[in-house]
């Protein structure tokens, strides 16, 4: 178990999770008591937030070290990636239990999902000082420009489009399943 806590602390987890913590709490103080489910900016902003919170800690302290240790990355990448959108997306689904209506569970399972395989992705790109390049650019593109008619919108604004939508779920997917892939495989850039 010492190996999990070091681990832990390597990736900045502990300060990770405050700041996705403050974030959700945030939005459900701004949130509470209004009628219905959040605004789904809001949701989709808060997600974001939370993946780039937490995709800090997918480059270690020295990269080099991680190319030459003589552990499996592989697997400890991969469930690195799918522990991001599981906790981005589960501090909302908490959120929702103590009173807060964030948005559908399918809407939250596939946009945390989408995020942080769109985080990983950035990692390997640019490293994982600026993995959050990617989940804000598409946000921004997401929440400023207008949908384009078609696959190409159901594409771009994948975010806010319906979970049952299949182009946008897929692209959701496939991000997750690129980003993961090639994060496990290759680590963040140096």
């Amino acid at each position: 178990m010492r190996w999990l806590t070091l681990y832990a602390r390597s990736r900045q987890v502990p300060a990770s999770a405050a700041v996705i913590l403050l974030v959700v709490l945030a939005a459900w103080v701004f949130d509470h008591g209004g009628p219905g489910p959040m605004e789904l900016v809001t949701v989709v902003l808060v997600l974001a937030v939370n993946v780039a919170a937490a995709s800090v800690g997918l480059g270690g302290q020295d990269a080099a070290l991680e190319r030459t240790a003589a552990i499996r990355w592989v697997p400890r990448r991969a469930a690195h990636v799918l522990l991001i959108g599981a906790v981005a997306g589960g501090a909302l689904l908490v959120a929702g239990a103590v009173g807060a209506d964030p948005a559908p569970t399918g809407f939250l399972v596939r946009d945390a999902a989408g995020l942080a395989g769109l985080a990983a992705l950035g990692a390997v790109l640019f490293g994982a000082h600026l993995c959050w390049i990617p989940v804000t650019g598409w946000l921004a593109v997401t929440l400023l420009s207008p949908p384009a008619p078609g696959t190409v919108g159901e594409v771009l604004h994948w975010m806010t489009f319906s979970p049952s939508t299949r182009v946008s779920s897929g692209t959701a997917w496939v991000l997750l399943a690129v980003g993961t892939a090639a994060y496990a495989v290759a680590g963040p850039r140096r």
